[in-house]
């Protein structure tokens, strides 16, 4: 997607015009949710969001009967609209201490790998400590991984905005290392057309990516968080 592409996007969704609602319960407040375009996760075709987790997402608050509105943006102003409690919820992120200060997060919406894709001629360990410094290091910019690589002491040398961003980098030789989750990364390298083994492997470690609640949100919704880990759990059994 082009920028210009995005920026649109982003303007249809906050201006109103793209919204999700589930069965209506007389007096309950709608639920203001903010996501990304991340797929497979979360996605945005011909008007519609989909997605594995916007679908597991939308079935608990739909087993709750608890209306809604979800929001597509950037990822950083997502998690600015629930810090500065304009939205009560974002998702799907991991846990962190940055975000704990603001929000908690969920059962996981989703379980994924997080993984070290190298450049097919680099021949090295992602994780030795004398690659940290030879090697070329990259991951999406700002996010959780590309901060936890900053501050690591991996050399890191590029900024991309997305995933897909990230594997040209790769692919085109500017990085020697991208550090993404492996169902995004498959995702970008089918798109692209590019030979699904043709980057080495290095397992990094797995993830729990979640709904990340408004502290606030949930003091003035005390029974809320346990009632839709419930339906939620519910929902991920029911799509196996």
């Amino acid at each position: 997607m082009t920028r210009k592409a995005e920026n649109n996007l982003i303007m249809i969704v906050l201006s109103g015009l793209l919204f999700l609602f589930s069965n209506t319960v007389l007096g309950a407040e709608r639920l203001l949710l903010a996501t990304q375009l991340w797929p497979p996760y979360q996605t945005y075709n011909q008007g519609v969001m989909g997605g594995i987790a916007v679908e597991r997402v939308q079935c608990a608050l739909q087993r709750m009967q608890q209306p809604y509105r979800f929001t597509m943006t950037r990822w950083d102003k997502a998690q600015l609209l629930v810090e500065s409690n304009r939205m009560d919820a974002f998702f799907t992120g991991s846990n962190n201490a940055s975000r704990n200060k603001y929000a908690v997060m969920s059962t996981p919406v989703i379980n994924e790998e997080l993984t070290w894709f190298i450049a097919p001629d680099v021949n090295l360990d992602p994780e030795d400590e004398s690659a940290k410094y030879q090697a070329r290091y990259g991951a999406k910019f700002n996010s959780t991984k590309w901060l936890y690589l900053k501050k690591n002491g991996y050399n890191v040398v590029k900024k991309p905005r997305d995933a897909d961003v990230l594997l040209q980098m790769l692919w085109q030789g500017d990085l020697d290392v991208a550090l993404e989750y492996t169902g995004v990364f498959e995702h970008s390298i089918k798109k692209l057309g590019i030979p699904m083994d043709y980057f080495r492997r290095a397992h990094h470690s797995r993830k729990d990516l979640g709904v990340h609640f408004s502290r606030q949100f949930l003091k003035q919704n005390p029974a809320f968080l346990n009632t839709f880990n419930s339906a939620l759990e519910r929902c991920k059994k029911s799509s196996l």
